[in-house]
C-alpha cells in the first residue's frame, strides 16, 4: 500500500510540473529596426482567453511614438500586441524596461535586431526588468547571454531532464552514466547546430510528441532492466542515448529559434547555447547521483545488503512507471494538439 501512494504522489509532482511549466512561462518581446528611426514591435505574453493577461507592460524611453494604432489579438494562450514605433535617433542606447513585471514570476525573453543584422538578446526577470539597447553586443556579452540561455532552457526543459534522469536510473553506474550522457550532448549538439544554421527544418509538433514517445521508451526499458529482461538500452545506453539525443536536439533547436542568433556571432552564441546546455544537464545529474547516493549510504546503515538492494530496485520501478505515465500524458497532449 505505501508503494502505490508513492506512486501517486510522485505521479502528482511529475504531472503537475507541465501546467506550472505553462503557467511560468516565458514572455516574449521583440524589437526589428526597419529603418533608422523606425522599429516593428512584437510584444506575447502568457494570458487566459481573452480578458485575462498578465499585467506587465512595455515603456519605452521618451520621444517613442506609435505610427498607428497598436494590433491587439489572442490565441494559444496569449496576449499578443504588434506597433510600428518611431524615435528620433533610434533606440541605441536607450533604456526599455518591462512594467509590472517584478510583481510576477515570469521572466521575458527580448530579442533586438537592427539593420544591419546584429541581434541583441537579453532575459528579464522580476529582479532584472530593464536592458540598454546596444549597437552591436560584443562576443563576451553575446557568451555570457547565451551560456545562461541554455542552462535555463535545459533546467527548466522537463521532458529532456526526465529523459536524463530515466537514463540515469537505468544505467546506475556513475562511469556508464558519464559515457551515456556524454553521447546524448553530442548527438544533440549536432542537430542543433545543423537545424539553428538551417541545414535541416523539421516541424516543431512532431518533434517534441517523438521526445515524449522517447522518454517513454526509456522508462519501458528501466520496468524490463529490473525484470531481468535483455535489452539494448541496458547493453549500450550510450548508443541509444546518442540515437534519441539527435531527436532533442531538434527540441532544442525549436527553443534557441524563439530568441534567435546574432548574425555577427552565430558560432559563440551556439558554441555557449551548448556549453550552457551541457553545465545545466551535468549538474542535474551530479543532483540525482548524489541524492541516490546518500539515499543508499542511509539504507545502507539500517538494512542488509541484500533489503537495500530489493529497495531499490522496487524504487526503480516505481519511478520507471511515475515517468512513463508522464510521458505518456505529454505524447497524447502533444499528438492531439496536431489536430486543435
Amino acid at each position: 500500500m505505501k508503494h502505490f501512494v508513492l506512486l501517486f504522489a510522485v505521479l502528482g509532482i511529475l504531472v503537475a510540473q507541465p501546467a506550472r511549466a505553462d503557467e511560468l512561462r516565458p514572455g516574449y518581446l521583440e524589437l526589428r529596426q526597419t529603418d533608422q528611426n523606425t522599429y516593428s514591435l512584437l510584444f506575447k505574453i502568457p494570458a487566459r482567453g481573452e480578458d485575462l493577461r498578465l499585467a506587465i507592460y512595455v515603456s519605452l524611453p521618451e520621444g517613442t511614438q506609435d505610427l498607428g494604432a497598436p494590433r491587439i489579438s489572442f490565441g494559444d494562450g496569449a496576449y499578443v500586441e504588434r506597433r510600428t514605433i518611431r524615435r528620433d535617433g533610434a533606440l541605441t542606447g536607450q533604456v526599455v524596461s518591462i512594467e509590472g513585471l517584478s510583481a510576477t514570476s515570469t521572466d521575458v525573453l527580448v530579442r533586438i535586431e537592427t539593420l544591419a543584422g546584429a541581434i541583441q538578446t537579453e532575459r528579464l526577470s522580476p529582479t532584472r526588468t530593464a536592458f540598454v539597447v546596444q549597437a552591436a553586443p560584443g562576443a563576451g556579452e553575446v557568451a555570457a547571454t547565451y551560456l545562461r540561455l541554455g542552462v535555463e532552457h535545459i533546467l527548466f526543459g522537463f521532458d529532456h531532464l526526465l529523459f536524463v534522469l530515466a537514463l540515469v536510473i537505468l544505467v546506475r553506474d556513475w562511469r556508464r552514466v558519464a559515457i551515456t550522457v556524454t553521447a546524448f550532448t553530442i548527438a544533440h549538439s549536432i542537430t542543433l547546430a545543423a537545424a539553428t544554421l538551417g541545414f535541416v527544418n523539421v516541424p516543431g509538433p512532431p518533434v517534441e510528441a517523438t521526445i515524449a514517445l522517447s522518454i517513454m521508451l526509456v522508462s519501458v526499458e528501466i520496468l524490463n532492466a529490473r525484470a531481468g529482461k535483455p535489452s539494448l538500452t541496458a547493453r549500450l545506453p550510450w548508443l541509444v542515448a546518442f540515437s534519441f539525443g539527435l531527436l532533442h536536439g531538434f527540441g532544442f533547436a525549436g527553443a534557441l529559434a524563439e530568441v534567435g542568433l546574432p548574425q555577427h556571432a552565430i558560432p559563440v552564441a551556439l558554441l555557449f547555447f551548448n556549453v550552457g546546455v551541457e553545465i545545466g544537464q551535468l549538474v542535474f545529474v551530479a543532483a540525482v547521483l548524489s541524492l541516490i547516493w546518500s539515499l543508499r549510504s542511509v539504507a545502507s546503515q539500517l538494512l542488509e545488503a541484500a533489503a537495500v538492494r530489493r529497495a531499490f530496485d522496487r524504487l526503480d520501478v516505481i519511478i520507471g512507471y511515475g515517468i512513463g505515465v508522464v510521458a505518456a500524458y505529454w505524447l497524447i497532449e502533444r499528438t492531439t494538439a496536431f489536430f486543435a
